[in-house]
């Protein structure tokens, strides 16, 4: 498989929503396209608009599997880019949900 950053923009209007919508991407993923898409992370950011979005990694066969995912949760891949390489300075920082509060 080889890794992609989706870009998924203002798909949620709160962190309610886009927790359901995880775990249909998840049972999706998991369930029906195990051997085609993997989820690796997601980051949530806040739009200008004030909906929420993601930059997400993942791991697939090809753009198309991301695509056919991204179609069967009922979500957006507002562009999908392959990944040429890992950079890493230093590991994620601690998640902290309340700035989403």
């Amino acid at each position: 498989m080889k890794t992609f950053v989706i870009r998924r923009r203002s798909n949620w209007k709160d962190v309610d929503e886009l927790g359901i919508t995880a775990g249909v991407s998840a049972r999706v993923g998991n369930e029906e396209m195990p051997d085609q898409v993997r989820w690796i992370r997601s980051y949530v950011v806040h739009e200008v608009d004030g909906r929420l979005g993601t930059v997400c990694i993942y791991q697939a066969t090809d753009a198309a599997a991301i695509r056919e995912h991204a179609r069967r949760v009922g979500m957006s891949a507002d562009e999908i880019v392959p990944v040429a390489d890992t950079v890493i300075v230093r590991e994620d920082p601690v998640a902290q949900a309340e700035a989403f509060a």
